[in-house]
């Protein structure tokens, strides 16, 4: 019973108050999200006033109660996909999460098929030992009559 009345004031003091909203959840969604005034950082690290107000959006609405995606597509619906910083893998963006793949995958083949070709040409060409005896002989002659 006593460990019972300790605790209990302990656990109550540990939870959170109701409304409130990790700082970390925040700063994950707002990773996921471009700036709109600094375009090339995200909201987490943007400086600007904007991204600011943005962060400061995301927390109500995760005080208001809604979810990670919620959040992400509240953000979609008012900008659009571009304000997300990484496409979703589907329709038109789905090109952009294949090709650099495809392209490597393309790259891998041809540089095989091009050693393959260069080994079978090496094998093909005629070996130094294939000059007859009588033109190895007038060319060492003719190297000697040369030389001082």
């Amino acid at each position: 019973m006593l460990a019972l009345i300790l605790v209990v004031p302990l656990l109550a003091w540990a939870a959170p108050p109701p409304g409130s909203v990790n700082e970390d959840t925040v700063h994950q969604i707002a990773a996921q999200l471009r700036c709109v005034v600094c375009q090339n950082l995200s909201v987490a690290d943007s400086p600007s006033e904007m991204a600011n107000q943005m962060r400061g959006i995301i927390r109500e609405r995760l005080q208001a109660g809604d979810t990670h995606e919620q959040v992400v597509a509240y953000f979609v619906d008012k900008y659009g996909e571009w304000i997300l910083l990484s496409p979703r893998p589907r329709g038109f963006n789905l090109l952009v999460w294949v090709l650099p793949f495809a392209g490597i995958a393309v790259g891998l083949v041809g540089v095989l098929l091009l050693a393959r070709r260069w080994s079978r040409r090496a094998a093909a060409a005629p070996a130094a030992d294939a000059i007859d005896p009588a033109t190895r002989e007038r060319i060492r002659r003719e190297m000697a009559e040369e030389e001082p």
